[in-house]
């Protein structure tokens, strides 16, 4: 059984950064970790996606040059370091694990609960 569980989020201003981290236990080995979100009325997206041995990355053209996406083999964690956050990148985040390495949401079998960030204006 895998189980994933994010934390990091909060209230921030824009232009604050912050960190969410992606705690991931069990038999996790996958192709893919990502990070998706879903703002509120609106589907959900991908932000960030990485290989399993962190050599190739996607990153949704919002968050370019802003988010990074990595990971800590020796804790089991991948994490999405956000800087120069803005109002539109209010939304829960969820981190996921998938079996192909891709932005598409749909080849991730593993979901984590979410974790909401709030960018004030």
């Amino acid at each position: 059984q895998v189980q994933l569980v994010e934390s990091g989020g909060g209230l921030v201003q824009a232009g604050d950064s912050l960190r969410l981290s992606c705690a991931a236990s069990g038999r996790t080995f996958r192709t893919a970790m990502g990070w998706f979100r879903q703002a509120a009325g609106k589907e959900r997206e991908n932000v960030a996606v990485m290989t399993w041995n962190g050599a190739g990355t996607i990153y949704a053209d919002s968050v370019k040059g802003r988010f990074t996406i990595s990971r800590d083999n020796a804790k089991n964690t991948f994490y999405l370091q956000m800087n120069s956050l803005k109002p539109e990148d209010t939304a829960i985040y969820y981190c996921a694990l998938g079996r192909q390495f891709t932005a598409d949401g749909g080849y991730y079998d593993y979901w984590g609960r979410g974790t909401q960030v709030t960018v004030s204006s």
